[in-house]
């Protein structure tokens, strides 16, 4: 399966993004060609060689002779977008992005989809930024986006058309609640809405120990100089070997009779409270034919410390077994969908390249309560529309 694998260092913006595919092979010409096809009047797309921290990279901008003086809803973009002539690949893509967008600012500024108006989104250089990305996918056949954490920038401030605003901006942060995110303490904005949104809309998760037979690597550069930093996006393209993550987790284990079962559950919480990724008990026969309970976590091993000092200060137990394991796991991530309940928060899963949606149990908790309805009700109703 071919991917493109984002490595946010410095973020990711539109344009960088363009910028990547650009220098990973893709011709301008070629792209400017395509982009013609959504009928789009009034600018135009250059790209140059550009230096950050003594690596090459190319720099896309979108020259502007005439911008709008209307601010564009969520409906006239799609409908841009659906008279086009552009492939139906393409359109998808695009219309995911601008989606995960809309919800967004939807939120932050307590409106809805439909009365919501894109600002510095519905520009030209934006429409041109988020076309584009998906003309560039489409065009390096690219069947899968993965990306690292993606980096946000702290601590400024940053202009626009509602104001001041705080680094990361909350379009940003809303974009990306449930995508894995690291907070730096660059105060300038690494990560812009679109470059969030096109993560959000299109990767199937992080996948930092995959095996990637890398083809070709893009740089897509920046805006400004940023200290301590190269202010680059870089996109790797090649076929994804490894079927499977993995990594490496510690197993503690502990065989208890001699305590109030009433408290079993209790260690349970407390243990998955100091960072077990799983706790569970096991009923075993011990020395004496005595019966017993077998106790099991598996945890990263920067907080075994932390698991020890649950087990020691809340069991009897004197001592436990420690193991490093190899763990195989399927790439998943958190994402807002869409359903008859609202906007639902589900698990995606991917593998061979497919993804699956999942009911996650707290929110099908939640929305049984607010609706009233029984639990299995909720699970039913969403896996059907999920499929």
């Amino acid at each position: 399966m071919k991917i493109a694998y984002f490595d946010t260092i410095a973020g990711i913006s539109g344009d960088m993004t363009l910028g990547a595919f650009v220098s990973a092979g893709l011709p301008i010409d070629e792209l400017s060609n395509e982009l013609k096809k959504l009928n789009l009047p009034g600018y135009e797309i250059e790209a140059k060689h550009i230096t950050r921290s003594g690596i090459v990279a190319t720099k896309v901008d979108v020259i502007i002779s005439e911008q709008p003086k209307y601010h564009r809803h969520l409906k006239d973009i799609n409908a841009l977008i659906d008279a086009s002539d552009l492939s139906p690949s393409v359109k998808e893509r695009a219309k995911k992005i601008f989606y995960e967008v809309a919800v967004a600012e939807a939120k932050v500024h307590n409106s809805t989809l439909e009365k919501i108006h894109f600002h510095e989104v519905g520009a030209i250089d934006s429409l041109v930024d988020i076309v584009g990305t998906a003309i560039c996918l489409e065009k390096m056949n690219i069947e899968q986006v993965y990306s690292s954490p993606v980096r946000v920038g702290s601590g400024g401030f940053i202009q626009t058309q509602h104001g001041t605003m705080p680094i990361p901006t909350p379009a940003t942060m809303e974009i990306l609640k449930g995508y894995p995110t690291v907070l730096t303490d660059i105060p300038y904005e690494l990560t812009t809405p679109t470059g969030a949104a096109i993560i959000k809309a299109l990767s199937g998760g992080t996948i930092a120990l995959e095996r990637l037979i890398i083809q070709s690597i893009g740089y897509g550069a920046g805006t400004k100089e940023i200290p301590n930093a190269p202010n680059l996006l870089r996109v790797m393209i090649g076929e994804l070997e490894a079927r499977y993550a993995a990594d490496e987790v510690v197993s503690v284990e502990t065989n208890i009779d001699d305590m109030n079962p009433e408290i079993h559950p209790y260690v349970i919480e407390k243990l998955l409270a100091a960072g077990a990724h799983d706790a569970y008990l096991i009923p075993v026969i011990m020395k004496k034919g005595r019966p017993g309970i077998l106790l099991s976590t598996l945890t990263e091993r920067r907080k075994l410390d932390a698991i020890l000092s649950v087990l020691f200060r809340e069991t009897s137990t004197l001592g436990v077994r420690i193991q490093t394991i190899e763990r195989k796991k399927i790439a998943r991530a958190q994402k807002q969908v869409q359903t008859s309940f609202g906007t639902v928060t589900v698990k995606a899963v991917i593998n061979d390249g497919k993804e699956k949606l999942i009911p996650e149990f707290e929110e099908c908790k939640r929305i049984a309560a607010e609706k009233n309805l029984p639990l299995l009700d909720v699970y039913k109703i969403l896996e059907s529309e999920l499929r």
